[in-house]
């Protein structure tokens, strides 16, 4: 199996990873949208009890929070330093049902398919090469009546402009080199792979930031970024 992964974006990934758990640092945002996406998973999959893979999981601010809420958590990604960070800050904070592996979701879908109550894949599919490829070993991952979640950037002007130009560059709420437009996904898209693999879409959010406010919020604007929860059917 080739590895779906583009190794730029692991070294750039991998060369922040100190900072991940700054939350006034590069991933600051991922820390204050961190609330707004745990609730909404939270809202719709029921957390507690139930078992766990972040795919794409980077220094653990998702995966961590899902534990914390009472689910087993494995997070799972291909840059090597972000684990470790991850590791160590999960053994630092105490939380037992939180565990890592450096692991490709295609390789863990052919592993231990169906094992997952919940998978989750959030600001990661525009950083490889074959983002329908992850799509489909997360239907595979993912148990009859189970919850999938992806979260994207849309690819039109509007996200340009704001994703890269504002974000990056005039707001400065992310290193320059970030994200590249062209990797961005249309929630069309991103439907189509879903209902290849056999997953049942079951909802878009958006996500927007007021820069006056300093504040995210999920609302029905998809046109940025977005969220998308499907469930495979029983």
């Amino acid at each position: 199996m080739s590895l779906n992964a583009d190794p730029q974006e692991l070294s750039k990934f991998g060369e922040l990873a100190h900072r991940w758990w700054d939350a006034d640092g590069e991933f600051r945002p991922l820390h204050e949208i961190n609330p707004l996406r745990l609730d909404w998973i939270d809202g719709l999959a029921r957390l507690p009890g139930k078992t766990v893979v972040d795919v794409g999981c980077g220094g653990g601010i998702l995966a961590e929070a899902m534990a914390r809420r009472g689910a087993d958590v494995l997070g799972i990604d291909l840059s090597t330093r972000p684990l470790r960070v991850a590791q160590l800050h999960a053994m630092e904070s105490g939380v037992a049902n939180l565990r890592y592996r450096e692991i490709a979701a295609e390789a863990l879908a052919t592993e231990s398919p169906a094992a997952f109550d919940v998978v989750t894949c959030m600001e990661m599919l525009e950083h490889v090469p074959d983002p329908a490829a992850v799509v489909q070993a997360c239907g595979e991952l993912v148990k009859p009546g189970g919850w999938v979640f992806f979260s994207t950037l849309n690819r039109n002007p509007k996200a340009w402009l704001l994703a890269v130009i504002g974000a990056e560059h005039v707001l400065k709420l992310l290193p320059k080199g970030t994200h590249e437009y062209q990797r961005f996904i249309r929630p069309s898209e991103l439907g189509r792979w879903c209902r290849q693999t056999g997953l049942a879409t079951q909802g878009f959010k958006g996500m927007g930031y007021n820069p006056l406010t300093q504040r995210y919020s999920l609302s029905a604007d998809t046109s940025v970024n977005y969220l998308l929860a499907c469930q495979r059917p029983a």
